[in-house]
């Protein structure tokens, strides 16, 4: 769906179990249940339901109960189903939840787990034999119960076409956003983290647990670092570069992006300069070349091969999207 799409919201149905956790169904709600009229746009985006197996259910740790939400069938109405988590994974879900689960992902609806909903997806059968991710403190438990999945331990989220699962509370911000950019493209979605107050962007692929030691000095915070940088996108910066700025070895600035990133300097560079590139093409910009200058990514070759590999898109494809009108120009 693009930024100017004229379609109905797209419909977002989030599965409240017994026990489920309070937050994660904020952050669906949060995420894809809020009016955005900072969007300028004419209407919204997603529609969210709320839906339960029973009339009544008690959220974790009995802090609340919620009533009056739809039954099960409205996850058949959903284009993307959530499923959040709850701590005590080793009991079954009920085979009514398992079977909404099953019968959305067989219709062709976009399944989403926050936290250790994974372990619901599984027990559905939907990810033997793919990739997934789960909270760090349940993975041994994970892998007794689901051999089959092949669970990645050490990432945020895991994008397995239309399953997509988060691996704790917080990344499901961070997976929530990423649905963002790759429905609406890169400017919506950075409107949408401006509002939360949470980074725009952080891939996949990064660890989750990341390690935030005592700094040994007043300040190692990478912030001012970054934000130079960011300014600076479309120069040749390097690594070394960065490294010169903060005033430390590339050793050591590498170390410090682990710690309090969980990525290295050169793959947030990267990152932030295909952010860059993304909102110029939305933006109406047609010349590669300019694309690729204007974001520090050097050639339109190499502009090519970043875009794709982020958003599994060409130039031209990606205008087509989400720019709003044709990409000719763009190439390839």
């Amino acid at each position: 769906m693009s930024q100017g799409s004229s379609q109905r919201p797209h419909r977002v149905a989030v599965i409240v179990d017994e026990g489920t956790n309070p937050f994660e169904v904020g952050v669906a709600t949060e995420l894809f249940g809020l009016p955005r009229p900072e969007l300028g746009l004419p209407g919204p985006l997603y529609e969210v339901t709320l839906c339960a197996p029973a009339p009544e259910i008690r959220m974790n740790h009995g802090f609340f109960t919620l009533t009056g939400v739809r039954g099960l069938d409205a996850v058949a109405e959903a284009d993307t189903l959530v499923v959040p988590g709850r701590p005590d994974n080793v009991v079954p879900r009920g085979p009514d939840v398992l079977d909404a689960i099953r019968r959305a992902h067989a219709r062709g609806a976009r399944v989403v787990s926050f936290c250790t909903g994974t372990f619901a997806l599984a027990e559905a059968g939907l990810l033997d034999g793919r990739r997934a991710a789960t909270h760090w403190r349940w993975t041994d438990c994970f892998r007794r119960l689901h051999p089959r999945v092949l669970l990645e331990p050490d990432v945020l989220f895991v994008d397995e076409g239309g399953l997509l699962t988060a691996a704790g509370s917080a990344a499901a911000l961070d997976l929530g956003l990423y649905i963002w950019r790759r429905d609406h493209g890169a400017e919506i979605a950075n409107h949408v983290s401006r509002r939360l107050v949470f980074a725009a962007h952080r891939d996949g692929g990064q660890r989750q647990f990341v390690e935030r030691p005592v700094p040994e000095v007043r300040d190692e915070s990478l912030a001012p670092l970054l934000a130079w940088a960011q300014e600076r996108l479309d120069e040749p910066l390097t690594v070394a570069d960065l490294a010169a700025r903060a005033r430390v070895s590339p050793a050591t600035l590498h170390r410090r992006f682990r710690a309090q990133l969980g990525t290295t300097p050169l793959a947030w560079l990267t990152g932030e300069r295909v952010g860059v590139a993304c909102r110029l093409i939305e933006r109406g910009e047609e010349r590669l070349d300019v694309v690729a200058a204007r974001s520090g990514l050097g050639t339109a070759g190499n502009l090519r091969t970043r875009l794709r590999r982020v958003t599994g898109l060409s130039p031209s494809a990606y205008r087509r999207r989400f720019g709003g009108g044709g990409g000719e120009a763009l190439g390839s």
